[in-house]
């Protein structure tokens, strides 16, 4: 079976070719050479030698364009079952990645439509309708996406009552950096991969706690605590729920207001002593808690990612230089309540219910 070929050049690209190629026909009734013309019109010496050949056989009308090969074949309702079928996923249609090529796009379009287009067509339909080649993002296979929605329904309570109390909206994660910094792009010669030398001995790591606080009216906050693990014996890794209590009673000193929590089901915050702690103040705080496997929920996520964009490549000489620069980072971010602002926005929360 014969598929129709799709994707063609547009209409301002195909009227640009024709000029070109009327203009060389004239070059040709004045003698120019191809050399010159090619020069002249800026394309290489073959199509050139091509329309020649062309026009001595057939005259004008031998060099004009004959039009794309193909158009487009694909209607509003076809591009549109398309759209639904990519958004399945790879795994739906049998591949075992899930990577979406411009093969596979095209050998898609073949199964579905019976319409063949080659890769360029693929790439320029896949543009027309809102498509990009893009990073990925990752999500755990064990993520309840039902469950993820009964929760957005869930902390819009939380939010009308955040509104209703005048509460401030606070979102708690934590997150750790070793000596071996995140790799970051680096410019390098072509065929040598750079190479960032970072220390690889060493057990110590820079811990951290941190809030971004959200309320309409207010410029958005950032806390944190901090705590260095050497290594050493009988020395805490992370922080106890002590730790977690002092923030926050130091985020409601600071944030002058009652607060709604939003954290995770970390062991720490499921304790005995948390929970007895956020009774007895539950007059000021409110708890809710993340779904499982949804870290892209949360916007201090975002602000972790920006801190380990700082000290992407960090030739840290110990971990007192490592603590330096995060901690740096971190009081960097709060004089910048806009990028706390974009890592909420990049949730896709809001702070109306």
């Amino acid at each position: 079976m014969r598929y129709a070929q799709g994707g063609g050049l547009t209409d301002a690209k195909r009227a640009a070719r024709e000029r070109i190629r009327l203009e060389a026909v004239g070059r040709f009734e004045s003698g120019a050479k191809n050399r010159e013309i090619a020069a002249a019109l800026r394309v290489s010496e073959r199509p050139v030698e091509r329309w020649r050949r062309q026009w001595r056989e057939r005259g004008e009308e031998g060099v004009r364009s004959k039009g794309s090969p193909g158009r487009p074949r694909l209607s509003a309702d076809q591009i549109a079952k398309l759209e639904r079928e990519l958004e399945r996923g790879p795994l739906a249609h049998g591949w075992a990645d899930q990577r979406w090529t411009l093969a596979r796009v095209k050998t898609l379009i073949g199964r579905l439509f019976h319409v063949g287009y080659t890769a360029e067509g693929t790439w320029r339909l896949l543009k027309r309708h809102g498509w990009s080649w893009q990073q990925p993002a990752r999500r755990a296979i064990e993520r309840d996406d039902g469950a993820v929605e009964l929760w957005k329904k869930e902390v819009a309570a939380g939010k009308s009552t955040a509104a209703a109390r005048g509460a401030w909206i606070v979102c708690e994660d934590e997150a750790s950096q070793s000596l071996r910094p995140p790799r970051a792009k680096s410019w390098g010669r072509i065929g040598q991969t750079p190479v960032v030398r970072v220390r690889d001995r060493g057990s110590g790591r820079v811990s951290m706690a941190g809030m971004v606080c959200f309320r309409r009216g207010d410029r958005s906050r950032l806390i944190y605590s901090f705590r260095v693990h050497r290594g050493r014996k009988d020395e805490p890794k992370g922080f106890p729920w002590q730790d977690y209590r002092d923030l926050i009673v130091r985020a409601h000193n600071q944030l002058k207001g009652p607060i709604v929590l939003v954290w995770d089901n970390l062991r720490t915050h499921l304790m005995p002593q948390m929970k007895d702690f956020i009774a007895a103040n539950e007059d000021w705080l409110t708890v809710f808690h993340f779904p499982s496997y949804a870290p892209d929920l949360n916007p201090q996520e975002g602000i972790w990612s920006l801190v380990k964009r700082t000290i992407g490549n960090l030739a840290a000489a110990n971990l007192d230089q490592l603590a330096t620069a995060v901690k740096r980072s971190l009081n960097q971010t709060q004089y910048r309540p806009h990028l706390i602002d974009g890592c909420l926005i990049g949730t896709g929360l809001t702070l109306t219910s």
